[in-house]
């Protein structure tokens, strides 16, 4: 995972403007969306899921698998695409990832995936947008 600085800002009235209630929710405000509500958990064609909020390319379709969560899944980012950090919301210590261009949050990243590497990172489908090849 990458850890690079902000490089895009909006305002929050240029957020809220832009993005749904539930995308402002989840995306600005840290939230989730309802497992097994998004399209995207479904999307198997080729292609690349990006950011709603700058159009940052996140993850590659080769790359997501379904979890059974009711989330969107993937064991791999596009390198440098997602940075990370602690939260110790709801009790527990999790490691939250967000875009790494506009700082959006995205979900949480857990050691329980399939190999190669291991990792389950579970993100929020309202969060992104499909791009198929």
């Amino acid at each position: 995972m990458s850890t690079t600085t902000q490089a895009f800002t909006r305002t929050d009235a240029e957020w809220r403007q832009m993005l749904t209630p539930e995308q402002y929710r989840v995306m600005r405000g840290h939230g989730t969306e309802a497992p097994g509500s998004c399209a995207l958990d479904h999307e198997k064609r080729a292609g690349t899921f990006v950011c709603v909020g700058c159009d940052q390319p996140l993850f590659r379709s080769g790359f997501k698998f379904n979890s059974g969560t009711g989330w969107p899944s993937f064991n791999d980012p596009i390198d440098g695409s997602v940075a990370s950090t602690v939260d110790r919301s709801h009790g527990m210590i999790r490691t939250e990832v967000h875009c790494s261009r506009c700082e959006s949050h995205l979900g949480h990243v857990f050691e329980d995936g399939p190999p190669p590497t291991h990792l389950r990172y579970c993100i929020n489908g309202v969060a992104m947008s499909f791009m198929p090849d």
